[in-house]
């Protein structure tokens, strides 16, 4: 295992979806920095024209935890796209790179394997969330925005961000599995989509707290007062424990002839 995911690692470190993956929550935590900007000076920001007749970016609540609440939602919406692309890439390089047989061939089982890659792009995905809350954190510190920074603040807001990306990280196991299936980036991205669009209808129609793939975006404020119910965040846990053992027994068992 020690192996495996050092092996996983050193592929991914390697990668230019680092980079990537790095500026696209470089622009999620400016984004933020731009919403509070207009919160705090709905003046300036409509005499620059960031603020239009219709925009409601300035209802947002200048302060540390309506801040922070933003930060959670920026990680649940652009989580299933970071975290996800990042799983995706961890499972289909080997398909689209022709090297599945030269790994299958290593001294190494494939349950191992695969879990190496499970750990690799949720360790790489739990240092993006980290890294988004601290950029946050500094850009909120430069912004001035009202009110003490106090260890409770900061740890309230912190968790909740945490915890948001680690719903919308269990939820994007299930791309894993389809990139392994599909045997290559498409697959995996067609699951990808086809999440976001469904989590969005099914949102919509009111029955997000039990949808398992809302569940994220709800706990994180998106829709205000709602909140997902604990069934809903059972079918996260239930998407993620079913998700990895359904990869690791494709790899166990499938026909790698190519």
């Amino acid at each position: 295992m020690r192996a495996a995911w050092y092996a996983e690692w050193l592929k991914l470190r390697r990668s230019r979806l680092i980079w990537m993956t790095l500026l696209a929550v470089t622009v999620g935590a400016a984004a933020a920095g731009l919403f509070m900007f207009i919160s705090l000076h709905p003046g300036k920001a409509r005499d620059l024209g960031l603020l239009g007749a219709k925009a409601q970016l300035a209802t947002l609540d200048p302060t540390w935890p309506s801040y922070f609440g933003l930060l959670a939602q920026i990680t649940a919406v652009g989580g299933v796209l970071f975290f996800g692309m990042t799983m995706v890439w961890v499972f289909g390089r080997e398909f689209a790179g022709h090297t599945v047989k030269d790994l299958l061939a290593l001294p190494t089982s494939r349950a191992a394997t695969v879990t190496a890659k499970f750990a690799a792009a949720t360790g790489w995905s739990l240092a993006l969330t980290g890294y988004l809350s601290a950029a946050g954190t500094g850009i909120g510190l430069l912004l001035g925005i009202p009110g003490p920074l106090s260890g409770q603040v900061l740890a309230d807001g912190g968790m909740k961000v945490a915890v948001t990306a680690l719903l919308t990280i269990a939820i994007t196991t299930l791309f894993g599995f389809g990139a392994s299936t599909g045997r290559g980036y498409l697959s995996g991205v067609g699951v990808l989509f086809a999440i976001l669009f469904t989590a969005q209808i099914v949102a919509a129609l009111g029955y997000g707290a039990w949808f398992p793939f809302a569940v994220p975006a709800l706990h994180a404020g998106i829709t205000g007062d709602q909140s997902p119910a604990p069934a809903g965040y059972v079918g996260v846990a239930a998407v993620a424990a079913g998700s990895i053992w359904l990869t690791i027994r494709w790899w166990q068992r499938a026909d790698h002839t190519r």
